[in-house]
Parts: C-alpha cells; structure tokens; sequence
C-alpha cells in the first residue's frame, strides 16, 4: 500500500523559510515521479514543484527562485525547500505520486494527507 506522510508544515513572518519532507513507503521510490502541491481555501490545487526520474525539476513561475524540491531516493523521502515565503503562499502543500509524468498537473495517483503552511506578513 502506496503511504505518502507530509512533514514540516508550520507559521513563519513574511519572508522566513520552511523545509517540507514527505516520507514514502510501499512503492519502489525510485521508480516514481513526485510532485509538490498547495490548495488554499477555496481555491483549486495547484501543483508547485515537480521532479522526473532524472532529477530535472519544475516549477510554478510564482515561486521560481523561491522553492526548491529535491529527493533523497536512499531515504524514499521528496523535500520542498522553501524561502522568501510570502503570505499568498500560505496552504496546505500536498506530495503528489505516481509512474506517470504528469508534470504540474494534479492527476497524480497517490497523495499525502497534507501539511499546512501559513505566512504572516
């Protein structure tokens, strides 16, 4: 059973910084695209960050420069490295998987339960 658990969420000012992780079990790791996620309340989901099975990575432009994801195939865990946090980052930030590239979009198989992130200004 694919388990996807989101960590590392919290309440940081305008500008201050966060690190995601999102630890993965019951699934060959590497064999897998992930992706990074957020949905504001009463928004749709919108993917932020995405990473292929060669480590070559995308992003939203709204937080291009900012964020940073990366994976740790020994650990099974994605990180979402983020700076320069603005208050309309604030949502809870979802990892997304799945053996199909689906880049930005959210049609990912299998998703975490959700950290929440939000950013006072």
């Amino acid at each position: 059973q694919v388990q996807l658990v989101e960590s590392g969420g919290g309440s940081v000012q305008s500008g201050g910084s966060l690190r995601l992780s999102c630890a993965a079990s019951g699934y060959t790791y590497s064999n897998n695209y992930m992706a990074w996620f957020r949905q504001a309340p009463g928004k749709e989901r919108e993917g932020v960050a995405a990473i292929d099975s060669s480590g070559t990575a995308s992003y939203r432009d709204s937080v291009k420069g900012r964020f940073t994801i990366s994976q740790d195939n020994a650990k099974n865990t994605l990180y979402l490295e983020m700076n320069s946090l603005k208050p309309e980052d604030t949502a809870m930030y979802f990892c997304a998987a799945d053996r199909v590239w689906w880049w930005l979009l959210p049609k990912y198989a299998y998703w975490g339960q959700g950290t929440q992130v939000t950013v006072s200004s």
